[in-house]
């Protein structure tokens, strides 16, 4: 069994990665800075990071698949996926409340992440070792589940 600081991190969320997505969207578009369907991707892997290494828990449940262009959580791409590259200006209100220490967390992200050129978003997932690369390899794993437990100690 995976040990993180003596600490078994919570695996079961309290939200559905689609209800994380909702606020990431709504909270870019109302900020007049709206993001494309891989951003959506990247920063709600690193927001599931976030509360694997700082909080010993997950976010959501969903798991998260290692694509070609990194981490993807598939329902919600799916959701999302007719946008193509485009920006998507969706403010749909998420089905649940996030409570203020998630929503700081999850914004101070989101303002992190958004400023980052895309691929340089892509490229970051990718570095070897990581948790992508670990369970991707080069091609071997793609669309096999990235286990959270790699995300906590690896990510």
């Amino acid at each position: 069994m995976f040990s993180f600081f003596n600490h078994t991190p919570e695996f079961v969320g309290k939200y559905t990665a689609v209800d994380v997505a909702k606020y990431l969207i709504r909270k870019c578009a109302l900020d007049g800075m709206p993001i494309s369907n891989l951003q959506l991707q990247k920063i709600l892997y690193y927001v599931q990071v976030h509360f694997l290494q700082k909080e010993n828990r997950v976010l959501f449940s969903d798991e998260i698949e290692a694509w070609a262009l990194g981490p993807v959580v598939r329902e919600v791409y799916m959701r999302y996926c007719g946008y193509g590259s485009a920006e998507i200006y969706e403010t749909d209100m998420p089905s649940t409340s996030f409570t203020n220490n998630e929503k700081i967390a999850i914004d101070s992200i989101v303002k992190e992440k958004r400023a980052i050129k895309i691929w340089n978003l892509v490229n970051a997932t990718h570095e070897p070792g990581k948790p992508w690369d670990r369970i991707y390899r080069g091609g071997l794993g793609n669309k096999e589940i990235i286990p959270k437990a790699v995300i906590a100690q690896y990510a």
